[in-house]
């Protein structure tokens, strides 16, 4: 069994480490883990990356034709609307669960993990720095 790539992931929705169990138990809905291999998804934190990435891309292309349609066949206002946000809303949900499960694959793939401090040594709470001798003064 050889492991996937983070796009080949992505696209069949799949573990991103054996590329077999499937990665989701709803429409949006993580797996706790990989039924074929058990790989724990609980290192996966997509946030809205998702949302962000297909409301950008499929936004830009359907304004894009939508703009070139309308200036080419100048349709009445009220077809434009009927078929435009439609085509808004359906590109964005047929995107959505590839591209999460896209950047789900490129967590694992990097070891992506939440940042954080190696020690909090001359950073207080918050990360702000410090000045040591007022700090000692306290």
């Amino acid at each position: 069994m050889t492991a996937p790539t983070s796009l080949e992931a992505g696209l069949r929705c799949r573990c991103p480490r054996c590329g077999e169990g499937p990665l989701f138990a709803g429409f949006l809905t993580m797996a706790p883990s990989c039924e074929s291999c058990g790989l724990d998804f609980s290192f996966a934190d997509p946030a809205d990356g998702p949302a962000f990435f297909a409301m950008t891309g499929v936004g830009i292309l359907v304004i894009a034709v939508w703009a070139w349609w309308a200036v080419v066949a100048s349709p009445p206002i009220w077809l434009q609307i009927l078929l435009v946000f439609p085509a808004l809303i359906a590109g964005c949900l047929a995107v959505l669960r590839p591209v999460k499960a896209w950047i789900v694959a490129e967590q694992y793939i990097h070891k992506a993990e939440q940042g954080r401090f190696a020690s909090l040594g001359v950073h207080g709470e918050g990360g702000f720095a410090i000045d040591r001798r007022k700090a000692a003064e306290r």
